[in-house]
């Protein structure tokens, strides 16, 4: 009754460990957790059980023996004696953790000894016989599960899993931080991807103003050296962005992504000095 309430305890922490992650959604976490939880509550039964098992020794090895009586037929406390006498029943525990008392000793002697140290026929505990016997049910119910029915998914192939689901959600994050960026943020870049993503988006909205390789029809030339608002990237991304609605030029804002009008912007620096036929006049204050 004693092992009762500690039981109980981690059985309830089992549970309600098990119920968050089932509403979580994480399966995988819920298993280890489980496990682990499970595997917590095994140690703790082991434990009390040894802490049983001490208290028993204890008890055999420190209960001093009654006096032997002589008991003969005419004695008036035979059947007493006697009784006396007969080997107590083992009790429970005796039996799970295979305790004989002191007084069985001389039966268990083994037919030897070395330098008159002597050795007892001790048979294994029953508690750790049960456990042992549990490891080889629960290698057989793996087998079946990972290796005959196909059940569970063994290590390489929850590896596989595990780094498909990590590249996606690495380009859900790239996808998101791409769109924090802004005026303030925004990075000169070279890269070939970033260049045609922005030329697309350039060739779709932008070529009725500025023409189709940057050379300016109602609004300035992009490919020389002089800005009407600022040739740094940063003042290119802001000009896309918020517009110059007193020139005509609408925002951007609404219609494209910050990627994208990272994207643009690159691509209209990366116009710099192609010197397309028909450019517009200068237009602006030079830059270097």
């Amino acid at each position: 009754m004693k092992f009762i309430k500690p039981i109980f305890v981690f059985m309830m922490l089992l549970l309600t460990a098990q119920s968050t992650f089932a509403a979580s959604g994480e399966l995988m976490n819920n298993i280890a957790l489980v496990a682990i939880l499970a595997m917590l509550v095994l140690i703790g039964i082991v434990c009390l059980v040894l802490l049983k098992t001490f208290r028993v020794m204890a008890a055999l090895l420190l209960k001093p023996e009654e006096a032997k009586v002589v008991a003969t037929e005419n004695h008036p406390d035979y059947e007493f004696v006697l009784k006396a006498e007969q080997p107590a029943k083992p009790t429970f525990w005796q039996k799970v953790l295979s305790l004989k008392p002191l007084s069985e000793e001389k039966d268990m002697m083994i037919d030897h000894d070395y330098d008159g140290i002597q050795e007892l026929d001790n048979p294994t505990p029953g508690w750790f016989m049960y456990l042992f016997y549990a490891t080889i049910a629960f290698a057989f119910v793996y087998i079946l599960n990972f290796h005959v029915f196909n059940l569970g998914k063994l290590q390489d192939e929850e590896y596989a899993i595990e780094v498909k689901e990590a590249e996606t959600a690495k380009a859900a994050f790239l996808a998101q931080s791409a769109n924090n960026v802004d005026e303030n943020t925004v990075a000169l870049s070279t890269d070939a991807g970033v260049i045609a993503e922005g030329k697309a988006i350039y060739t779709k909205n932008c070529v009725a103003c500025h023409g189709a390789n940057g050379e300016g029809t109602v609004g300035p030339n992009l490919t020389d050296d002089y800005w009407i608002h600022g040739g740094k990237i940063n003042n290119v991304f802001k000009t896309i962005k918020y517009g110059v609605p007193e020139k005509g030029m609408v925002s951007w804002e609404k219609q494209l992504t910050p990627k994208q009008i990272s994207d643009v912007a690159n691509y209209i620096k990366s116009l710099a000095g192609t010197n397309p036929p028909n450019g517009k006049e200068p237009q602006g204050d030079k830059e270097s």
